[in-house]
């Protein structure tokens, strides 16, 4: 079992900036790939950023590419996504993701552990 809890959720205005971090304990936190997805009301959760097990390769969603920045820190067992330039349209509640495949995935059916969720939102 992983348990993940995120923070670093809020309100903020647009143009301004969050990082949301998410602590992980239970297994070894280097053997999963991690992800950050996000799920406004009404739509279904997407993928933002996925990292592999080093951090050496990351994955972005386009509407987030140049924006967003996800990493991981394997000796605190924790992944970050920095948030900038922040838009109404990124509003959502951003769930952490564990993946034991270590490459990771865009689709949240591959992910095995989830994290709560933290509520973000943007403010035009």
């Amino acid at each position: 079992q992983v348990q993940l809890v995120e923070s670093g959720g809020g309100l903020v205005q647009a143009g301004g900036s969050l990082r949301l971090s998410c602590a992980a304990s239970g297994r070894t936190f280097s053997n999963y790939a991690m992800a950050w997805f996000r799920q406004a009301p009404g739509k279904e959760r997407d993928i933002v950023a996925h990292i592999n097990w080093n951090g050496d390769t990351a994955y972005y969603a386009n509407s987030v590419k140049g924006r967003f920045t996800i990493s991981r820190d394997n000796a605190k067992n924790t992944v970050y996504l920095q948030m900038n330039s922040l838009k109404p349209e990124d509003t959502a509640v951003y769930y952490c993701a564990a993946d034991r495949d270590i490459v990771g995935h865009t689709l949240a059916r591959f992910y095995d552990y989830w994290g709560q969720g933290t509520q973000v939102t943007v403010s035009s």
